[in-house]
């Protein structure tokens, strides 16, 4: 067995932790800025940074998500991506501590805030309220934690047993705790996503949000991960076990995602408007006028159409730097999806009127603010343990499967 050491990240990773603080340092201070000092900037900054913060968080808590997935599957796949999957769940206290901005908010963000005699938010009673709201995200995020909290804490003890056992045993509990839990973990990105976003617009609702954000959330994961493997994939260790194989996998699960994304997307849209109920329908007329309507062919064109047969191609799979070339432009187009979610909702204060195409340059600062200091949070834990999990009982097995034909 090769030195538990030589498995640990390259220098190049922790390298990659300053530049990412300090981007997003500077650029939380311009959003802070604007939103403090500038009064009519402040609901626009708490929406450009509601973009930034579902984009990220959603890799983030992805992250989570595809690793309970992974412990149910089995595969090499699983066994050659935990430990990123890993690092990218314990981003979590980085998550709650960006979620604070729009808890503070709250009243600028939100229109159901201001109305509080509308039939809807009376009808919905203590659950649409302020801190109604606030309380069920602290749960949310205590749920997710205690998620996170037992699978690294297994897959920890798993790197400090020398019994071929123990190892097994921590393996079939991170199983068994994946069952239901993988249950839980859909409900609660359900309710948090209908809080979080659906709530922009009181008067709209779908029953197919939450898996939207189950399955929009696990791509970006997916994308994510893919791009971070293969920039290590030619530096040790990870030169030693990744394979093309692997590549194959991940971006055959890219593949199902995305079309996964485009079946509950056009359900949805189907549905509601068979139904052709206003309350309901208004959402998407909104969304299809002037500059939305083509932002939505686009997301139909370079969301679905385009890497779902870039993705069908066997070779292009198998090629790292490809493939994550794919990966990211993808992940280009998951925060267009968030950008069209959000833009088109109901504003409190003065600016875009309701339905009006409208960007800001906040809606590029944000993002890049919010990314930069999850990033840092992501690469630090990224360097705190083994890239991948070699006492794992199937980790040679998965190294043979990568190098296969």
């Amino acid at each position: 067995m090769t030195n538990f050491g030589e498995y640990f990240a390259p220098a190049d990773v922790k390298r990659w932790q300053l530049p990412a603080l300090g981007i997003g340092f500077v650029g939380t201070l311009i959003v802070l800025g604007a939103a403090l000092f500038f009064p009519e900037y402040r609901e626009q900054a708490l929406r450009s940074w509601l973009l930034g913060f579902i984009f990220w968080a959603g890799i983030g808590l992805g992250s989570l998500g595809v690793l309970i997935l992974q412990y149910l599957t089995g595969g090499a796949w699983g066994v050659v991506t935990r430990r990123t999957l890993e690092a990218g769940s314990r981003t979590l206290p980085i998550i709650v501590l960006l979620f604070l901005p729009l808890v503070f908010g709250i009243n600028s963000l939100y229109e159901w805030t201001h109305i509080p005699n509308d039939p809807v938010v009376v009808h919905r009673g203590w659950y649409m309220t302020a801190w109604g709201w606030i309380a069920r995200s602290a749960i949310y995020f205590a749920i997710f934690w205690v998620m996170q909290r037992y699978l690294n804490n297994w897959s920890a003890k798993q790197d400090q047993t020398s019994n071929p056992e123990d190892s097994a045993k921590y393996l079939g509990k991170a199983t068994a705790f994946s069952g239901p839990t993988l249950v839980v973990y859909a409900l609660t990105v359900t309710f948090a996503a209908v809080d979080w976003m659906m709530t922009l617009d009181p008067h709209w609702f779908s029953t197919i949000w939450g898996l939207l954000f189950v399955a929009g959330w696990a791509l970006s994961c997916f994308c994510f991960v893919v791009t971070i493997l293969a920039f290590l994939s030619d530096k040790a260790p990870l030169n030693r076990v990744l394979g093309k194989r692997h590549f194959h996998d991940l971006g055959k699960l890219m593949l199902a995602l995305v079309m996964v994304w485009a079946y509950f997307n056009f359900s949805q849209f189907l549905i509601i408007w068979a139904g052709n109920i206003p309350e309901e329908t208004s959402w998407f007329i909104d969304r299809m006028r002037g500059v939305w309507g083509w932002i939505g062919v686009i997301l139909i064109l370079f969301h679905f159409a385009f890497p779902f047969l870039v993705l069908l191609q066997q070779d292009f799979k198998r090629r790292a730097k490809w493939l994550a070339s794919i990966a990211i432009f993808i992940l280009v187009l998951r925060i267009i999806d968030m950008f069209y979610m959000i833009g088109p909702s109901p504003r409190i204060h003065a600016g875009a009127a309701h339905g009006e195409f409208g960007i800001s340059w906040l809606d590029f600062v944000a993002p890049i603010a919010v990314g930069g200091l999850w990033l840092w949070w992501f690469f630090r834990e990224l360097t705190k343990l083994p890239l991948v999990p070699m006492k794992d009982p199937f980790f040679e097995k998965a190294i043979e499967h990568g190098h296969g034909h």
